[in-house]
């Protein structure tokens, strides 16, 4: 089992910055994918960013690139999401998430980004 712990969501204003924090516990790290995913009311969830633990190649949604960072921590087991120049656009719950196997298997239970024009 792992165990993700999403924080550093709240409002901000458009133009402005929020770093988020995923924590992930539970079991020892391999050749993880760690992600970024987000949902707004009435939308469907969308990839937004995500790292590979091992080497540390990263991968943007066309919608971020430019404006979001993701970046991780290996001795914290914690990886980041970078947000500047926010729209309201951005507005959504953003969960993380880890692919141990291919695919993302745990998820965190999200935390909300409100961006207010």
């Amino acid at each position: 089992q792992v165990q993700l712990v999403e924080s550093g969501g709240g409002l901000v204003q458009a133009g402005g910055s929020l770093r988020l924090s995923c924590a992930a516990s539970g079991r020892t790290f391999g050749s993880w994918t760690m992600g970024w995913f987000r949902q707004a009311p009435g939308k469907e969830r969308e990839f937004v960013a995500a790292i590979r633990w091992v080497g540390g190649s990263t991968y943007y949604a066309d919608s971020v690139k430019g404006r979001f960072t993701i970046s991780r921590d290996n001795a914290k087991n914690t990886v980041y999401l970078q947000m500047n120049s926010l729209k309201p656009e951005d507005t959504a719950v953003y969960h993380c998430a880890v692919a141990t196997s291919g695919v993302y298997d745990y998820w965190g239970q999200g935390t909300q980004v409100t961006v207010s024009s």
